[in-house]
């Protein structure tokens, strides 16, 4: 069984559902998708192309690569929160 099918298996939909999420959000590092799931920034990559449109998945990588906020030791050190405080608002 490869590593992948091992990941796939023990994540439920609601689970790849929100690691998509998380890896969308340009304020949430693969360390906390790490710390919550336990995969590591390249097991991500791995799911985001397995579960993403080719093109969808083309666009992820051009807007994450490099990015500061997606790597927790290049972020600044001010900054400890995961999300902007206006993203989860109440309905």
């Amino acid at each position: 069984m490869t590593e992948n099918q091992r990941m796939h298996e023990t994540l439920s939909l609601a689970d790849i559902s929100r690691i998509i999420e998380m890896a969308w959000e340009d304020r949430t590092p693969f360390e906390a998708i790490l710390s919550l799931y336990g995969l590591s920034e390249n097991q991500v990559i791995k799911l985001m192309q397995r579960e993403m449109k080719p093109g969808s998945f083309r666009l992820w990588r051009q807007r994450v690569s490099g990015r500061k906020t997606k790597h927790q030791s290049l972020r600044d050190p001010m900054v400890s929160r995961a999300y902007c405080p206006t993203q989860y608002k109440s309905r």
